[in-house]
């Protein structure tokens, strides 16, 4: 299986309206933290989010979330070099 690529150390805030998203899992596209089809070639999938609601979430950009799409600090545990 393929390692995703690490993008940012830091999450993007984002206030999103509802609707259904696209969560780059491969870490390679240029529209972080959306996925733009750059994973074609790999074996990795970006994942749906949907949002019911206008809200603010905090997507991972390191790719290495436990709470997929949402980060949840693992950016911290992460070899400063991976980035």
């Amino acid at each position: 299986m393929s390692e995703p690529v690490v993008y940012d150390r830091n999450p993007a805030e984002l206030e999103l309206e509802a609707g259904e998203y696209w969560w780059c899992t491969c870490g390679r596209s240029m529209t972080q933290p959306f996925c733009d089809g750059s994973h074609e070639g790999t074996d990795m999938e970006p994942m749906s989010i949907v949002i019911e609601e206008k809200t603010t979430v905090w997507l991972c950009n390191c790719k290495h979330t436990q709470d997929k799409p949402f980060c949840d600090g693992s950016h911290n545990n992460l070899p400063d070099d991976i980035f």
